[in-house]
């Protein structure tokens, strides 16, 4: 029997035999997604909406280089998950992540929350990239290799799972600009994506890690990212996510090796429109170190969900974690839902959280107004420097954010919030500030 179809047929018999994602499913509680017929497209509205887009107008992933700076090695491979073959290549070597394989487990319960999003994803997934990063004897040769690179994403389909699986080798330091900005002339229907993305850090190496996610108002779309670091290894993310109809933002981190560290920084901007972030920190090596910081504005009737855990396992020694959420209104009546969470099971820990909800700072505003900035302008200069700081304590690294232009990213992305815009369809179930 065709490989490909087998493991599409099971998918869809497990999402069958155990039901999608139920409302008492605490990970999603504040902002149940849609029902599984939407991820499967199998929807009225669905059938009627056509985006069948053409790689060469720009659909799907597309690679390039940053800049002229030096490049490494980089071997990619866009792969037919329809070709038996190229299935079992891009799925090669992937842990399971569908929740049922850790039933039991303390600390799993998120996990098996969201394993019906990994059913639908290999039930529909048609298309992937591969990319391994880096010689293979780059960790030997005592100088760290760089590679700078940029992906673009743009929707294939109207209803669509893509795929990404990314090996950096040991020792290898990365920077990696991922973008996905909606484009009309590539998907003019609105778009149900669920794009998982699989990332593993060799033994010392380094991934600076930028995403710039802007669906358009009516999308609805769930990116999930599942991490593996090897000992030493070092992982920083920056995300700019916007709201829409559904948009969540889902990552776990697993910090395996010793003196493995991960920091994650997030900028949510939902008007009147939805956003969700989750983020899960798994200490399992010794002295390892995480820091999540998520900065959440909303306007209008937004809705805007941050969830962060942390576990730091039985025989995770000397770990060190932190936590910092903030909410912001900014205009409206939107709902705010700060979720910090720390799971420790070791005594020999450094640990702190803490999440902090209210308006922008007076005495700014009065200031800027004092030096002849209208209100919105002040607004606008204020927050930007709050992103900007956000990001620099994610990536550690100033000058990163002056060679990614990420000044002029913010710039836009803060005035289309205060702009207001369209507005999104906002489900009805109740929510609460946290």
């Amino acid at each position: 029997m065709d490989t490909a179809r087998a493991d599409i047929l099971a998918a869809r018999h497990r999402l069958e035999d155990a039901g999608w994602i139920p409302r008492s499913a605490d990970a999603f509680r504040h902002l149940p997604p849609p029902p599984a017929a939407v991820w499967l497209g199998e929807t009225s509205e669905a059938v009627t909406a056509r985006c069948d887009a053409r790689p060469l107008s720009g659909a799907g992933w597309a690679l390039h280089p940053i800049g002229k700076t030096p490049q490494g090695r980089v071997d990619a491979r866009w792969l037919d998950a329809a070709d038996p073959a190229q299935r079992q290549e891009l799925f090669a070597g992937l842990r399971p992540t569908t929740g049922t394989e850790n039933a039991g487990r303390p600390g799993d319960a998120a996990r098996q929350d969201a394993a019906p999003f990994t059913w639908v994803h290999r039930a529909l997934c048609r298309h992937g990239l591969r990319l391994h990063i880096g010689g293979e004897q780059a960790h030997h040769r005592g100088a760290a290799e760089t590679v700078w690179i940029q992906l673009q994403h743009q929707p294939r389909s109207a209803v669509e799972a893509p795929m990404l699986v990314i090996d950096v080798q040991d020792g290898v330091h990365c920077v990696l600009v991922e973008t996905h900005h909606r484009e009309p002339h590539a998907c003019e229907q609105p778009v149900v994506q669920n794009l998982h993305a699989h990332i593993c850090l060799g033994a010392g190496a380094t991934l600076q890690h930028l995403r710039s996610v802007r669906p358009g108002p009516d999308d609805q779309v769930a990116h999930h990212l599942q991490l593996q670091l090897g000992q030493g290894a070092r992982y920083e993310q920056g995300l700019l996510a916007t709201g829409s109809r559904y948009h969540l933002q889902r990552q776990e981190v697993e910090l395996e090796g010793d003196r493995a560290q991960a920091r994650s920084g997030g900028l949510l901007l939902a008007a009147s429109a939805n956003v969700e972030q989750q983020v899960r920190m798994l200490h399992t090596g010794e002295r390892t170190h995480s820091t999540i910081e998520t900065l959440a504005l909303a306007s209008g009737a937004a809705r805007a969900v941050v969830n962060a855990h942390t576990r730091i396992a039985p025989h995770a020694a000397d770990a060190e974690v932190r936590q910092r959420l903030t909410g912001v209104p900014t205009g409206g009546q939107p709902r705010l839902v700060l979720r910090p969470h720390l799971e420790i099971h070791h005594d020999q820990v450094q640990a702190a959280h803490g999440a902090t909800w209210g308006a922008l700072p007076e005495d700014a505003l009065f200031y800027a107004r004092q030096r002849g900035v209208d209100e919105r302008s002040a607004r606008g200069l204020i927050i930007e420097g709050m992103a900007s700081a956000l990001l620099s304590r994610a990536f550690g690294d100033p000058q990163l954010i002056d060679s990614l232009d990420l000044t002029a990213l913010l710039r836009q992305a803060v005035a289309e919030h205060l702009g207001g815009g369209p507005a999104a369809p906002i489900a009805q179930e109740e929510a609460e500030h946290g």
